[in-house]
């Protein structure tokens, strides 16, 4: 058969796909924390416009509205017995300033190639590049050999409820996956040293999301008398002992599979250290977080003080002040854990650690698997020359709900991205191209031909 790579049934590289993707990010879906500032109208007309450009999906699936905007839509297979579960999420973060985008964040510009908007990568292009692939295979009279079912977040940024909500409703059907996958890690280059072909990032795991609040009390009063070790004085030097003495560094099982994969495929002497990293597992905990952010988060549990609020007024002495710390928890370790090292790091009877929210780390996906080697095959066929390496997650998802209940949940997104991409994630100027938005399509319905 012919796998429709380039040229799909009802779609050629320039037109439906981008469109459908153009359509979408044009309908703000922002999720807030305050979920009254949310617009719900945006997530109504968003599914009403899938159902438009994707209608043989809407025609042939069975397609539920679940959790308020969410969608759970079952692709009949030839068996339903160990299914396949492909997931995305209709919602977006906010944008804080729109004048300082290249082109509007909600507009869907296409420019330099590219599709521009809030979404473009996270995640509606895996959500138009899932549903086109089903829509073409449809369009081509496939019937995929064991049920395929489609789980669309809609709360997704705001670790809201619709993924436990799918997860419910997958358990009461007795469904019980071969494999489920996420959005995660993509197509990359240049990420480890020494390594010069592209990388496949596949996400077997996730580290724990725990949100604490620092609060400090002090002696309030008026601006111009101040006192020594107010509330914000106190805050702050709890926020600079975080910062001054971080987790220590490790690495887990799966980040040593990463390198010794990543190691057969590097320069030496690259090639000779990744290859052991196994044996030499000390001296890299301590090597990779000098070689950037984004190595370090690979390593440790972090730390990211991300709100800060005090007085109310510019000539008041604030009696109470807050900072919100966002930790990302390793592989490995716990939330209580990270909690007992927060406060013996803060050491201020004075400043509280009132946790928030907290999610420990995922369990690791296996990859000696069949599961992960279709992954890693339809990498091999979609992207020559790419290798596909396991690593753990720095950011959540909400396959964590679906990790706490089956084994193999993976996180791949089938896109090629540039550092300049993955930055702008959650940032200015998102965008995907279009050549790797057609082949993350391509890449979905070679998986889907395969089950």
């Amino acid at each position: 058969m012919d796998s429709g790579w380039h040229t799909l049934r009802g779609m050629t590289r320039d037109d439906a796909a981008v469109e459908a993707l153009r359509a979408l990010i044009r309908i703000p879906t922002v999720s807030h924390w305050e979920r009254d500032r949310e617009d719900r109208s945006a997530f109504a007309a968003l599914l009403v416009e899938l159902r438009e450009r994707f209608p043989r999906l809407h025609a042939v699936c069975e397609v539920e509205r679940i959790g308020g905007d969410a969608l759970l839509v079952r692709w009949p297979g030839r068996t339903p017995v160990a299914p396949v579960v492909l997931m995305a999420h209709l919602d977006v973060v906010p944008v804080d300033d729109p004048s300082v985008w290249t082109h509007p964040p909600f507009a869907g510009d296409v420019a330099d190639g590219h599709v521009w908007g809030r979404g473009a990568l996270d995640c509606k292009g895996s959500l138009v590049a899932t549903c086109a692939a089903v829509e073409s295979l449809i369009a081509d009279g496939v019937t995929p050999g064991r049920d395929v079912w489609l789980s669309f977040g809609c709360n997704e940024e705001v670790s809201g409820e619709a993924a436990e909500v799918a997860v419910a409703a997958l358990k009461v059907r007795g469904v019980e996956p071969w494999f489920v996958l996420d959005e995660g890690g993509a197509v990359v280059q240049g990420v480890l040293p020494g390594v010069d072909a592209p990388l496949a990032v596949v996400g077997v795991s996730e580290k724990g999301t725990v949100d604490v609040e620092l609060v400090a009390h002090g002696d309030g009063g008026h601006a111009s008398a101040p006192r020594r070790m107010g509330a914000t004085s106190r805050l702050a030097r709890a926020i600079l002992r975080l910062e001054r003495r971080p987790f220590p560094s490790h690495l887990p099982d799966a980040t040593v599979d990463m390198l010794e994969r990543a190691g057969a495929h590097a320069r030496m002497p690259y090639a000779a250290v990744f290859g052991r990293a196994r044996r030499l597992r000390p001296v890299l905990s301590r090597v990779l977080p000098r070689l950037g952010h984004e190595t370090a988060a690979l390593t440790r549990t972090t730390v990211a003080v991300t709100q800060l609020s005090g007085s109310p007024g510019a000539n008041v002495i604030a009696p109470v002040a807050r900072a919100h710390v966002n930790m990302r928890v390793m592989v490995g370790e716990t939330v209580d854990g990270a909690l007992e090292r927060i406060r013996r790091t803060v050491k201020d009877p004075h400043v509280e650690v009132v946790l928030v929210s907290g999610h420990g780390p995922s369990p690791v996906s296996p990859t000696a698997d069949p599961a992960y080697g279709l992954i890693e095959a339809t990498v091999g066929e979609v992207f020559p020359g790419t290798v596909a390496i396991p690593y753990v997650m720095l950011a959540a998802t909400d396959s964590r709900h679906f990790h706490r209940v089956w084994p193999r949940v993976y996180r791949f997104t089938p896109f090629r991205m540039s550092d300049a991409q993955r930055a702008a994630i959650h940032g200015v100027d998102e965008r995907i191209g279009i050549d790797d938005l057609h082949d993350g399509i391509a890449w979905y319905r070679r998986l889907l031909e395969q089950l």
